[in-house]
């Protein structure tokens, strides 16, 4: 009797530490769950920041990722949807499937999306990457907003079509990395070609309106501006650096100009908030050149007094620009070697004159003043005058813009709308 009672004893005891243990192991392995859950939501909420899902997602004024910003296309205009996690009027009811099909082949629960989504760049995502956005909508606060209807025409609202498109256009792969290039400058190609979808802009379209590969980053005009020429040819002969771009991308502001248009928001929503070392890495796959760059002296020619355009600048540019060019700290960049001017494409120049530009805030210390529109002030050939005065002040270019030209650009493009 006495070792029975022993043995259950025993028994007792390991029982008891079993199931003390059993529960410590549950509780870590719990923890541990969530803790790695966390890490994956945080993965995506940065994916999703350099994928600049906020700004196409959110309305001026509006609440972020409820969707309902607008965006002109050839066939009319096509609304940004809500992405938030709401399960009736957002995409919290998505399975993972549904949310990689969305990313991938530009096929939601509801049918095809148009592809002002931008699923041809997207679709490069690896899985990983996939998954922690997945992770992160899934757990963004839920807002209840209707989507709008998207003000398309006969017959491209029929989105059957989008098929045949996707067919001739689109096919999901991955990323293949290139092997003669190293490790960041490959990250930098993942991040500008598939997460930031700056081809989506940058490179020409063709006669279907897909991305034509042979002409990637060369430039396009939207709407009002010019997606500037960003290929690494370019960039070199501007003598951008690593330092400019990365000021560029993460305060709005470089000695080499601001960002305006649509790359505001770009910048202020998405890739201000890449890490150091992605940072590098971006700028590196832009300059193909993994080394620093010397920061080249930049052109001031001096001013040719009897140029047409030297009165028109003193009198409306000057004040802020400055009398030589230098620019004003939180009114308005400098006007030497910028690249906006230091282009073949005088888009933007004439752009910017006749359009303006809006106030633009970065943080504490960086804004910028609103430029006025001179689109009622000046006729073209005092447009033409005023350019080409700024470009043989400030640049290498020459004066050698017509009236015509000018002309042309005032008469086609779309004015700005603020």
């Amino acid at each position: 009797m006495k070792a029975t009672s022993l043995s259950r004893h025993s028994f007792s005891r390991r029982l008891k530490g079993a199931v003390l243990s059993l529960a410590v192991f549950g509780g870590t392995a719990v923890a541990q769950a969530a803790q790695d859950q966390a890490g994956l939501i945080a993965q995506g909420k940065y994916l999703a920041e350099i994928g600049d899902c906020v700004a196409c997602h959110t309305p001026q004024g509006g609440r972020e990722l409820s969707g309902g910003l607008p965006f002109e296309t050839p066939f009319g205009i096509v609304y940004s949807t809500n992405i938030t996690s709401d399960k009736e009027t957002g995409i919290g009811h998505y399975s993972y499937q549904d949310f990689y099909r969305a990313m991938h082949e530009g096929i939601s629960p509801n049918g095809n999306l148009y592809p002002a989504m931008p699923y041809t760049s997207y679709h490069l995502l690896t899985d990983a990457d996939t998954r922690a956005l997945y992770a992160y909508f899934m757990n963004t606060k839920p807002i209840s907003q209707e989507n709008k209807d998207s003000e398309i025409g006969f017959p491209f609202n029929i989105r059957m079509g989008l098929k045949a498109w996707n067919l001739m256009n689109h096919e999901d792969s991955v990323f293949t990395p290139d092997p003669a290039k190293s490790d960041s400058w490959n990250r930098g190609s993942y991040l500008v070609n598939v997460l930031g979808h700056c081809g989506e802009c940058h490179t020409p379209r063709n006669a279907i309106f897909a991305m034509d590969p042979t002409a990637h980053f060369q430039g396009t005009v939207l709407d009002t501006f010019e997606a500037s020429n960003i290929t690494p040819e370019e960039l070199n002969r501007q003598n951008w650096t690593h330092e400019d771009l990365k000021q560029l991308f993460t305060k709005g502001y470089s000695r080499k100009g601001t960002v305006f248009g649509g790359m505001y928001p770009v910048v202020y929503h998405s890739y201000s908030h890449l890490t150091e070392q992605d940072m590098r890495a971006v700028t590196s796959y832009l300059l193909d050149n993994e080394a620093d760059i010397e920061a080249l002296p930049l052109a001031f020619n001096g001013h040719d007094k009897a140029a047409p355009g030297y009165n028109t600048y003193m009198g409306y540019c000057a004040g802020c620009h400055g009398q030589d060019g230098e620019g004003r700290p939180n009114v308005a960049p400098a006007l030497a070697g910028n690249a906006t001017l230091d282009r073949t494409s005088v888009y933007n120049a004439v752009s910017l004159l006749l359009n303006g530009i809006v106030s633009q805030h970065y943080n504490s210390t960086t804004s910028f003043y609103a430029m006025p529109a001179y689109a009622d002030k000046f006729d073209d050939q005092q447009l033409t005058d005023l350019v080409n005065y700024m470009r043989t002040t400030w640049t290498a270019q020459k004066a050698d813009i017509g009236v015509s030209k000018v002309k042309d650009i005032r008469t086609n493009m779309k004015q700005s709308v603020h």
